[in-house]
């Protein structure tokens, strides 16, 4: 009898996402099968399932996810860097799979500016075989020329999945844009993941101070604890963005304002804000802006007067996932990254959905 694996699948905008169960797929050529352990769910994923983001349907979801190799193509022997891989391995991969052909790929070499890249769960159909092409699901289809990264031994599945895509975005962008130098004051816009992820980077990479804006109360009380940040302004008391300034300059040294500010909050109206918070002869990167929600007045004036440094990045390709999986060996010993999760299982999926779409959580996960 054919094993039947259980999917989450987007099948309408706006609709349920429906529990459809698929056949157990077998390896592609160079390509391997993964018994998922955890889906993150991104918010991303709810903007697809808004509509803000055009996918093909059905689509089964899920662009995170981390699990143990279930059936390995003989092709297939090495992990993106070169070590051994074998059924029972723990891994996670790259979600997407660049051409490697495109002006973007060779030119550019800009991988992320793909416009031919594959992504998982973002679109890859579930219509055809092998249906399995997203991480909210029993089993995901990885084919040939995805970035397997083997699992450090002293990492958990829970490290891994709880800063998500959102770990090799903000990877991405800092380590190719910023100069963040010892006595810094990085200010990160937007205390979701993908802001969580900045902050601690930025501490990472030397900020003397990092002060993140956010809401709600309970998730910026979270970045502390697990010592994301220095200081947090929160957004449920500060609700002008005048009060929000005066209180960061009060933060900072001579309240000059932030050396480096860096948006995660994916509201047009906080790129605005960003060149306020910036000292003159700062740095901004935005980072949130991932789908098009509209544009927003910005005085072109202050840039010119303060000599900003503005610089946007786009998603990541497979080096930012290698060095963000390098990264987390150290990680865990100055954070406690899986006090982030709150699991529900596949069952819940549209449970877990809402809960993310109103901000309830920190970072939701799905356990098959």
């Amino acid at each position: 009898m054919t094993e039947l694996i259980k999917a989450a699948v987007l099948t309408a905008v706006n609709k349920p996402l429906e529990l459809q169960e698929f056949p157990a797929p077998a390896p592609s050529s160079g390509g391997a099968v993964v018994a998922v352990a955890y889906a993150g769910i991104c918010g991303t994923d709810i903007h697809l399932k808004s509509g803000n983001l055009p996918v093909p349907m059905p689509i089964v979801m899920g662009h995170e996810a981390v699990g143990t190799i279930a059936a390995l193509d003989p092709a297939l022997s090495t992990d993106i860097n070169g070590a051994p891989l074998r059924v029972g391995d723990r891994v996670v991969w790259s979600n997407n799979i660049p051409c490697g052909r495109c002006h973007e790929c060779l030119v550019l070499k800009e991988r992320t500016l793909c416009k031919s890249r594959k992504i998982y769960g973002i679109n890859r159909t579930s219509s055809d075989a092998p249906h399995l092409l997203g991480g909210m699901a029993g089993q995901i289809a990885l084919e040939a020329g995805t970035a397997i990264i083997r699992i450090p031994d002293d990492v958990t599945f829970e490290e891994v999945i709880a800063l998500g895509c959102a770990g090799p975005t903000a990877l991405h962008g800092m380590l190719e844009n910023l100069t963040i130098h010892p006595g810094d004051t990085v200010a990160v816009q937007g205390s979701g993941p993908v802001g969580l992820a900045a902050a601690i980077y930025a501490k990472q990479m030397g900020a003397d101070k990092v002060i993140l804006l956010g809401a709600p109360a309970s998730r910026l009380e979270l970045a502390l604890e697990i010592g994301a940040c220095d200081e947090v302004i929160d957004m449920g008391i500060y609700t002008d963005p005048a009060a929000r300034l005066e209180k960061l300059r009060q933060m900072t040294p001579q309240e000059r304002g932030a050396d480096v500010v860096i948006e995660c909050a994916g509201v047009p109206a906080a790129v605005a804000e960003s060149l306020d918070l910036a000292r003159p002869n700062g740095q901004v990167l935005v980072l949130g802006q991932y789908t098009d929600h509209g544009a927003t007045p910005i005085n072109p004036h202050y840039i010119t007067k303060k000599q900003l440094k503005i610089f946007g990045s786009w998603g990541f390709a497979e080096a930012h996932y290698v060095k963000y999986v390098e990264s987390l060996s150290q990680l865990r010993k100055r954070h406690d990254l899986g006090a982030l999760l709150t699991v529900f299982a596949l069952e819940d999926v549209n449970d877990a959905m809402d809960t993310v779409a109103a901000g309830q959580c920190t970072k939701a996960v799905l356990r098959p």
